[in-house]
């Protein structure tokens, strides 16, 4: 165990309130228990050590972020893995080579809890700086048979507004229009909710195109004027 992971689950374990770690464990359905770490003092004890820890070399910041990831024990060291994705030093380590890690993370997570802060903090930029590449990669995922990179592939451009792709969202979304699964039919519709912020009639005009109906429906219309 490397001195940064040492001093993560240290800083863990002294903002830990225990008596919270049952509740936490149960709302998010987690076989992996927690240590009662809530958000907001968690990214406090973390990013203090980030800093303290610093990583100077792409190689080793994505052997760090796995470490974390594959060797916790409690849910709140893989919260830790993402806040280290994501830690302001490491911007300039975001390119290609993070892919990998992220897919793994993604597919071994396979909860909405890692899977959404990935997918559109993270998968998202990639989209962003490197779309040759990513797009057709998007366009993979969500034709795969992984949940949760469909998933991913769908959310990926929540955060883009005027931005979003619409041909990539529509595609990404297309494969999954049959799927019952609750998180397939929420990531449609969250996905086309978020684009309603740019352009409500043409969410409205995909919605009745499609016939989308049940979950996915009532999450893209949800803010709209319409039923």
């Amino acid at each position: 165990m490397t001195p940064l992971h040492k001093a993560v689950r240290l800083a863990l374990s002294e903002a830990a309130d225990p008596a919270k770690a049952p509740a936490m464990q149960a709302y998010m359905k987690s076989a992996m228990p927690f240590l009662g770490v809530q958000a907001t003092p968690r990214r406090a004890a973390v990013r203090r050590v980030f800093a303290e820890h610093r990583l100077e070399t792409a190689p080793e910041w994505r052997r760090a972020v796995l470490a974390l990831w594959r060797d916790a024990e409690y849910r709140e060291e893989r919260y830790a893995a993402i806040e280290l994705c994501a830690f302001r030093y490491y911007k300039g380590f975001q390119t290609l080579y993070t892919v990998p890690m992220y897919e793994e993370m993604i597919v071994s997570g396979a909860w909405w809890d890692y899977v959404d802060d990935l997918a559109i903090h993270r998968v998202g930029a990639l989209l962003r700086a490197y779309p040759d590449t990513m797009r057709p990669l998007m366009l993979e995922w969500a034709a795969g048979a992984d949940l949760w990179k469909r998933r991913t592939a769908i959310l990926c451009q929540n955060s883009f507004k005027e931005r979003t792709d619409l041909g990539l969202l529509y595609a990404c979304i297309e494969p999954s229009l049959s799927d019952t699964d609750f998180f397939a039919r929420k990531a449609i519709g969250w996905a086309l909710r978020e684009y309603a912020k740019t352009d409500p009639r043409e969410v409205v005009r995909y919605v009745d195109h499609t016939g989308l109906n049940g979950l996915s429906r009532r999450e893209a219309l949800k803010n709209l004027p319409v039923t």
